[in-house]
């Protein structure tokens, strides 16, 4: 009898390992994807604050043409909700795995295109043309990656662990966004000539490297049990997305409101670049400030997300949240003043604590909303509500400004409006960090 309990703990001990490295093989292929897909976003916003005004679009106004340029880069923003119906549709129906790659292979793909299409004094409006049908791409990529991502990585965690292991897919996107300023560095550094003509493509080149790492990991996943559970059962779902609106309306809207927190980072990263440079602070500084800010958010994420396992996903993201609308005032102030110390520390403040607090719990709190059937399609669709609206803040902060580098307020005021809707929404919410993972969500006949 002693041996049959040493065999069956035995048993059980393997049982726990293989479903802790399933659990790190998909936290590994988010952090990659997550990787890919903000090295992409951040080399784009970086072009279209430095380079893409003055080699896409004729000469003139300077300020038109920015503002043209950040029209480029908020286009993405409209193609995301449709990435997010097609992507969440097949994620739903026929499984997360290969709707994961495709995403990845199109994000990859329309990235490097961008890198080798000729500018405006070669082929005319022809360029901005085809920068816009790339960035669309990227658009429909995006807008199922980080969800997909979630999704894959909350069904595969421990139980008492999702929040942790499914906050890598951010660590991720923090660490593309060191990767793409580490990249534009030395182009930062070139003559403008130099930069204008062939520097800024390298970025872009270079993201073959990423694409490359996360399609082999990709690849080697398997389709969560929970997943494969209910295809055993052939209650796959013909419409996720319908039946998603029918059974989880609440939670669509709460996740829609929520996803307002993504402009913190959107704005940071954007306009604040470009509101920075045109004060006198060098870009290159500003792209210091932001590696720094994100390596520590590597780590801080994690941290911040096993949090909202042990104390709860409301309490940790609404912090997050507050804090970042407030300290937003904080950080446009002091690139107002050019106070570089204060920069640095204003920055890592948000990027590294309030945002990383938020952002971090996101991933698992946002899929523990849905069921299983209609998960990747709900918490898609839902996220791009706020991401479409953040896609043109940089826009729409730039036309507030209107070039007076004095009138920051208008800037730090989207933000916080922001910030009031996410955790409007947050408040709304369940809290489903101690739910079992089977019980997620409402029914779904």
């Amino acid at each position: 009898m002693s041996k049959t309990i040493i065999k069956s703990s035995h048993s059980l001990d393997e049982e726990q390992q293989r479903k802790l490295k399933r659990a790190k093989k998909a936290a590994l292929a988010g952090f990659l994807g997550g990787a890919l897909e903000y090295y992409d976003f951040f080399i784009y916003a970086t072009a279209a604050s430095l380079i893409f005004s003055k080699i896409f679009f004729p000469s003139g106004d300077a300020t038109i043409a920015l503002l043209a340029s950040f029209a480029t880069f908020g286009v993405a923003y409209i193609a995301r909700p449709f990435g997010a119906v097609f992507f969440g549709h097949l994620g739903d129906k026929l499984g997360r795995k290969a709707t994961l790659v495709m995403t990845l292979v199109l994000m990859g793909s329309a990235t490097f295109l961008i890198g080798v299409l000729p500018d405006f004094s070669t082929v005319g409006y022809w360029a901005p043309a085809l920068l816009v049908i790339l960035r669309l791409m990227q658009g429909l990529s995006a807008g199922a990656e980080t969800a997909g991502a979630s999704a894959l990585s909350t069904e595969e965690a421990p139980e008492g662990r999702r929040g942790f292991f499914a906050s890598f897919a951010m660590s991720g996107i923090s660490f593309g966004i060191v990767l793409a300023s580490l990249a534009f560095l030395p182009v930062a550094a070139m003559e403008e000539s130099a930069r204008l003509a062939w520097g800024w493509r390298i970025p872009f080149w270079l993201s073959l490297l990423v694409l490359v790492a996360a399609y082999l990991v990709r690849r080697s996943l398997d389709e969560p049990e929970v997943f494969e559970e209910k295809q055993e059962d052939d209650s796959t779902l013909k419409l996720p997305f319908t039946k998603m609106i029918t059974t989880h309306p609440a939670q669509f809207i709460q996740v829609a409101l929520m996803s307002f927190q993504v402009v913190t980072n959107t704005f940071m990263q954007s306009f604040g670049l470009a509101y920075a440079v045109s004060v006198g602070i060098p870009a290159a500084t500003m792209l210091w400030v932001s590696i720094a800010g994100n390596i520590i958010a590597i780590a801080s994420q994690p941290f911040f997300a096993r949090l909202s396992d042990i104390f709860g996903r409301k309490k940790v993201f609404i912090a997050g949240v507050l804090g970042s609308g407030v300290m937003i005032f904080v950080y446009f102030m002091t690139i107002s003043t050019g106070n570089l110390a204060m920069i640095f520390v204003s920055s890592m403040l948000i990027t590294a604590g309030t945002y990383a607090a938020s952002n971090s719990v996101y991933p698992a709190w946002f899929s523990e909303l849905f069921n299983v059937k209609v998960r990747y399609s709900g918490m898609a669709i839902g996220l791009q509500i706020g991401i479409l609206c953040a896609g043109f803040t940089p826009m729409l902060a730039t036309a507030l400004v209107g070039g007076v580098t004095a009138n920051w307020g208008p800037a730090a005021w989207i933000v916080a409006a922001s910030s009031i809707l996410a955790v409007i929404g947050a408040l709304w919410a369940r809290e489903t960090s101690k739910t079992d993972l089977r019980e997620l969500g409402n029914p779904v006949p």
